[in-house]
C-alpha cells in the first residue's frame, strides 16, 4: 500500500524550512544557537514578514497560504509552484519536475534573469508609478535614441592641401555675423 499523499500545508512548511536551511548554509559556516536566532530574524526580513510570524509558521500555529507561498518563491528566487512540490521524496520530486517542464518549457524572455535586471525593473516601475506620463515620455525618448539606428555618417571628400574645408568656412562666417568690429587704437 502506498503512503498517503501529504497535504499542501505540510509540504509548504517543509519547503519553507528547506529555504531557511539554504539561507543558513549560505550565510554562516558553523551556526550556533545565538547565531540562529539572529538568522531567523534576517530570514524573516528577507521574506518580508515579521519574525514573530515566521516563528508561528515554524511552530505550526500559522499555515503558509497561496499568496505567502508565491512571495517566498519570488524572494528566494525559486520557480513558481516550488513551494507546493514535495522536495522530500525523490519520486514526488521527479514527477513534479517533469510536470513543471511540460507546463512551462522556458521562462519568457522578458522575465528578469538576475538581481541586476530585477533592480532595474524595480527602478523603472517605481518611477512610472510616481510619474506615469513623464516616465512614459522619457522612457520612450530614451529607448528611441538607443533602438533607432543612427544614420550612416556622410563620407566627406578629402580637402585639397592648404584649402579650408567649406563647412569650416561656413561656420566661421556664421560666427562672425553677430560680432561687432574692433575699434582702432588712437
Amino acid at each position: 500500500m502506498s503512503p498517503a499523499p501529504r497535504d499542501v500545508a505540510q509540504i509548504r512548511l517543509d519547503n519553507a524550512l528547506l529555504l531557511f536551511d539554504e539561507f543558513v548554509s549560505a550565510t554562516v559556516k558553523h551556526p550556533d544557537a545565538a547565531t540562529l536566532r539572529g538568522l531567523e530574524r534576517r530570514f524573516a526580513e528577507r521574506l518580508q514578514i515579521q519574525p514573530s510570524y515566521w516563528s508561528q509558521i515554524k511552530g505550526r500555529a500559522r499555515q503558509i497560504g497561496e499568496r505567502l507561498a508565491r512571495q517566498f518563491e519570488q524572494l528566494c528566487h525559486k520557480p513558481q509552484g516550488w513551494m507546493d512540490i514535495d522536495h522530500q521524496s525523490p519520486s514526488a520530486m521527479a514527477a513534479a519536475q517533469t510536470q513543471a517542464q511540460a507546463a512551462e518549457p522556458d521562462a519568457p524572455p522578458s522575465t528578469p534573469q538576475d538581481d541586476d535586471e530585477r533592480f532595474i525593473i524595480g527602478l523603472v516601475l517605481t518611477y512610472y508609478r510616481r510619474h506615469p506620463q513623464r516616465a512614459r515620455t522619457r522612457l520612450l525618448d530614451l529607448l528611441g535614441e538607443v533602438l533607432t539606428p543612427s544614420p550612416a555618417p556622410a563620407v566627406k571628400a578629402a580637402p585639397k592641401p592648404g584649402a579650408t574645408p567649406a563647412s569650416e568656412l561656413d561656420d566661421w562666417r556664421r560666427a562672425q555675423q553677430g560680432v561687432a568690429p574692433l575699434k582702432k587704437k588712437r
